[in-house]
């Protein structure tokens, strides 16, 4: 029975080293009946959009040669990974999945939400196919599954749910089928709508995501996102000169945490863990030797928390009769944001105004300002971050936010958020 979920994001299968680096990792816990979800190798994610973008831009019309730089990349890997006389079988499965995106890009009169579903997901189809052979060839068997076989989700194009129903009775077969040594291998970030005509997605890191659920279905032991810092840190490393790793929190904090957009743990992982009290670590594979962070249902420490959201934006919306923001405009005003499915990352109402902060995205933007023109006139700017203290303490935002123009801010009894130019 499968009792543990190893998840390894993009960062952890970017180049051969790394591949290598996860096969070591496995090779030392193959015995544990693991299954692995994998993500898209580096930031092939964001390469496949870009060439996306240009089919799109070109009305699907462009040649072979536009896939270049993700079969070369892919390539590389390879050929740095296998012996030579292996080399050329997995090119060959690499390449008839690319045969397959590339007819995917050229169909660009369909929607984009379904277009990038149906495209996007290559990306780590592609990196479970070679590293499931990696592991076969080192000695390690390893079963490829397909997860949009397994992930059954509604047609919610680039932020899929799952049908829970549908999609346990598909797991759960897995623990009747599994053969004890056997690593299974699955690809995060993907699922399908019922029947698997169509793909889809989890939404952007949303390979956690799928750990969550593979592990909630099986009930599983526990969880391991496998990361390149040392554990789940107060702040980004990348940002902060002075950083703490934080060695344990409980659900509802890491849930907070998520929430105000920490990175190192998708908004939806948590609650299937927790509703199972599935025990969540955040490990290193640099150092995979240390003790890992811990998330589960004790009480754990609650030092403050520095979180960074890049590319913002402010709408202020106020009533053009110059009536006051009440109830029932506010209703109004979400009902809209629900059918454009925007996502309020802050929002503040005074008696006329209400002000809402979400990730940059210009037809949303559009779509909003024309929905609500009749009856409102509706501001923005773009360009902005929002900078969230969890467990703020006097002064902590001092260093960051020096000099720079506060175009909101927000305080509650654990929390401040600063909406920053």
């Amino acid at each position: 029975m499968i009792r543990k979920i190893y998840k390894f994001g993009g960062a952890s299968v970017k180049e051969a080293e790394a591949v290598r680096n996860l096969k070591q990792i496995v090779e030392n816990h193959k015995n544990e009946d693991i299954l692995l979800v994998v993500s898209a190798m580096g930031k092939m994610t964001n390469a496949i959009e870009k060439v996306l973008a240009d089919f799109r831009a070109h009305d699907g019309q462009l040649g072979w040669e536009a896939m270049t730089p993700i079969m070369e990349f892919h390539e590389k890997i390879i050929t740095d990974l296998f012996e030579p006389e292996k080399v050329d079988a997995v090119i060959e499965k690499i390449t008839l999945l690319l045969i397959e995106l590339y007819d995917k890009l050229q169909d660009t009169h369909k929607a984009y939400d379904y277009q990038y579903d149906q495209t996007v997901c290559y990306g780590e189809l592609i990196s479970t196919t070679i590293i499931a052979a990696y592991l076969n060839e080192s000695g390690i068997p390893t079963r490829w599954l397909d997860a949009c076989k397994y992930v059954i989700t509604d047609d919610t194009f680039r932020s899929a749910s799952p049908d829970w129903n549908e999609t346990r009775l598909r797991i759960q077969k897995l623990d009747t089928e599994h053969i004890r040594g056997l690593v299974c291998l699955t690809q995060g970030f993907i699922g399908s709508t019922n029947g698997g005509k169509h793909a889809t997605t989890l939404g952007r890191e949303g390979s956690d995501f799928t750990a969550a659920i593979f592990a909630n279905c099986l009930d599983a032991e526990e969880v391991t996102i496998w990361k390149d810092v040392d554990g789940l840190l107060n702040a980004d490393p990348k940002r902060f000169k002075e950083t703490v790793k934080i060695p344990h929190i409980s659900y509802s904090e890491a849930i907070e945490l998520a929430f105000y957009g920490a990175s190192i743990i998708h908004p939806k992982t948590i609650k299937p863990l927790q509703n199972k009290n599935i025990r969540l670590n955040v490990q290193s594979f640099v150092h995979p030797d240390m003790e890992p962070s811990v998330i589960d249902k004790e009480n754990g420490m609650t030092i403050p928390s520095h979180i960074v959201k890049d590319n913002q934006t402010l709408v202020s919306i106020s009533p053009r009769d110059f009536s006051f923001m009440n109830e029932h405009n506010l209703k109004t005003v979400f009902e809209v944001c629900d059918e454009l499915r925007i996502h309020a990352n802050m929002m503040q109402t005074s008696a006329l105004t209400l002000s809402i902060c979400f990730d940059h995205d210009d037809a949303k933007r559009e779509a909003l300002m024309e929905s609500l023109k009749e009856s409102f006139s509706v501001k923005y700017n773009e360009n902005l971050q929002l900078y969230t203290i969890r467990h703020y303490e006097e002064g902590l935002e001092k260093a960051f936010i020096a000099g720079r123009k506060i175009y909101l801010e927000q305080r509650s009894r654990a929390t401040a958020q600063f909406v920053i130019g």
